[in-house]
């Protein structure tokens, strides 16, 4: 498996998937109406054999797993599952967006954050239904400049998050603030 100590990939948790490099992210630019723009592409590389309860491999360059399905949902609880890599998704675009609106705007801050995914079952269908982003932001100085920018930050995030964008719409997602 995943030798999470020094983040090196053992094969024997997938095996087929040995070049990662083919896996890479790339970036291109695009020209629209004078404006260039970059369009970056990324890749996962998933193996399954088997029916709904088996257990598969996911592998991008920098991250391997095995995946399945997750006990609440009666399936084997091996690895992590589609709704924690979608709340992971969520939650790092969230913080990484934060924490960058916080650095332009030249604020130090330090950064805890539990975030909590919902899902809906109804009539045997699973809906992701809400994500809550429980955040604690400590500024190194805490000015009324700063904790009001902080604050406007931590709400603004969730916006222009490019996984909250994509999610809009279908999950909602709200944002809890500690701030201090």
């Amino acid at each position: 498996m995943l030798n999470r100590a020094i983040g090196e990939f053992d094969h024997r948790c997938c095996p087929g998937i040995i070049d990662l490099e083919s896996f890479t992210r790339s970036a291109i630019l695009i020209e629209k109406g004078g404006i260039f723009m970059a369009e970056h592409t990324f890749k996962v590389n998933i193996e399954w054999s088997g029916g709904r309860n088996a257990v598969g491999h996911l592998a991008t360059t920098q991250f391997q797993t095995a995946i399945s399905i997750p006990k609440e949902m009666d399936g084997p609880n091996v690895g992590t599952n589609p709704d924690e890599m979608l709340l992971g998704a969520a939650a790092t675009c969230y913080m990484i967006t934060v924490a960058a609106m916080l650095e332009r705007s030249q604020i130090e801050a330090t950064f805890d954050l539990v975030s909590e995914g919902i899902v809906d079952v109804a009539n045997g269908i699973f809906t992701y239904k809400e994500i809550h982003h429980y955040i604690t932001i400590e500024l190194q100085d805490a000015s009324e400049r700063n904790l009001h920018l902080a604050e406007r930050y931590a709400y603004k995030a969730e916006d222009t998050c490019m996984i909250s964008k994509a999610i809009k719409g279908n999950v909602k997602v709200q944002v809890h603030l500690t701030l201090s």
